[in-house]
């Protein structure tokens, strides 16, 4: 599946990515990121990054759109928006990419930052060999 977003929904996953950025708890690494999901309804997502004390119990803006999808019953990806506050765009983590691949094996990744700058790819090409549902058949 080739992966193409029309460009009013492309702008509308901008708009929530960069919305849901304001609302990051990020008190520890300042470094506020939000992301969009479009889940295979048609819906769209916004998921901001938490941060905690104890680190390993942050959560990344894309996990948090993600399980916010999954919470309304969502169960398929189509595309994944990042936004992150830096000159260069900021790809997903390899725990999200993980996560996407579980929704979203064939979904488009962006991410935009606060400069024209911008990344598009597909999950594949960012986890190739992907371990997901089907290994455990």
């Amino acid at each position: 599946m080739k992966a193409t977003l029309s460009p009013s929904v492309r702008r509308h996953l901008e708009k929530t990515a960069r919305a849901a950025a304001k609302s990051a708890y990020a008190p520890y690494s300042k470094f506020r990121v939000g992301a969009a999901v479009l889940a295979g309804s048609g819906k769209i997502y916004a998921g901001c990054n938490v941060e905690n004390a104890s680190y390993g119990l942050c959560n990344c803006a894309e996990r948090t759109a993600i399980f916010t999808a999954a919470t309304a019953g969502e169960r398929k990806l189509r595309a994944v928006m990042v936004y992150t506050p830096t000159r260069l765009p900021t790809m997903p983590c390899g725990a999200c990419r993980q996560v996407i691949n579980e929704f979203g094996p064939d979904a488009l990744v962006s991410a935009i930052c606060d400069s024209a700058a911008r990344i598009d790819t597909t999950l594949p090409a960012l986890l190739p060999a992907a371990f997901g549902p089907a290994d455990l058949k």
